[in-house]
């Protein structure tokens, strides 16, 4: 029997409030690990909920995906919260409450059992960012996603421990936007990918730049859609493919989440 992708994710969640009274949850990490299941892959997320009634919403959407839950915490108070509308299929955020995640951290167990893992992904959100030399002490391969905040101080702290970097950047043309990629590779990554919305993908992998559409699809949400190509990408690179293969993979992937409501 072949063995499965094992990818492992830890940071950030939250629920996506919708301003139509719709609710789904979400989250840069729990989301990739969410579509890695899917993918057929065995994937873990660390995280923490609140003892709110978002909270068990949380715990038993992400074990329902088939998501394994088992290292994540429930601490006294409310589960993050993001206020989102929907213009012209676009999501557009508004106000963010932290909440529980604001106390969470890794411990060593946490750090042994990610470890055991493929791949261990991460973002921006996710509280994670010190830890990351414990990560990569005992061996892990690490993926980041920086999001857009491409000046952000958590960049500094976690790019010389990170091996897969993803950035999302489209209001750059291209010529800036490679100039900003070999800046990144500088700080240590082997590969940095940056995602383009409906002008596709970007990578650097130190030797050259690949370029990647989109796999057209009438766009119902584009919540989750970069978390998606993000994971596409991962179980691809996990499974031996090249940067171009794992770009395609990527886009693919993201094509599914773009048809439907919500994240997942």
């Amino acid at each position: 029997m072949e063995r499965k992708i094992r990818i492992a994710a830890a940071g950030d969640n939250c629920v996506d409030a919708y301003s139509d009274g719709n609710a789904y949850p979400g989250g840069n990490p729990v989301n990739v690990a969410v579509y890695v299941a899917r993918l057929g892959g065995e994937s873990t997320y660390i995280g923490a909920v609140g003892t709110d009634k978002y909270g068990k919403i949380m715990l038993d959407a992400i074990a329902a995906k088939g998501v394994d839950t088992s290292h994540m915490k429930v601490l006294e108070g409310n589960t993050a919260v993001t206020q989102v509308e929907i213009v012209n299929g676009d999501r557009v955020f508004g106000d963010y409450d932290e909440g529980v995640m604001a106390d969470f951290k890794l411990n060593a167990e946490d750090i042994e059992f990610l470890s055991g893992y493929d791949m261990v992904v991460s973002g921006l959100w996710g509280m994670c960012e010190h830890e990351l030399p414990l990560l990569k002490e005992k061996g892990a391969t690490i993926a980041f996603d920086f999001a857009t905040k491409l000046d952000d101080p958590v960049l500094e702290i976690a790019i010389p421990y990170v091996d897969y970097a993803f950035f999302s950047i489209d209001d750059q043309s291209e010529e800036e936007i490679r100039k900003f990629m070999l800046e990144m590779y500088a700080k240590g990554p082997k590969v940095v990918v940056v995602t383009r919305g409906e002008a596709g993908s970007i990578a650097y992998d130190g030797k050259e730049f690949y370029t990647y559409g989109i796999v057209p699809v009438d766009v119902v949400d584009t919540m989750g859609a970069g978390d998606s190509f993000i994971a596409g990408f991962l179980y691809a690179v996990c499974e031996g493919k090249t940067v171009p293969e794992a770009m395609a993979d990527g886009a693919a992937n993201s094509s599914v989440t773009l048809a439907y409501a919500g994240a997942w």
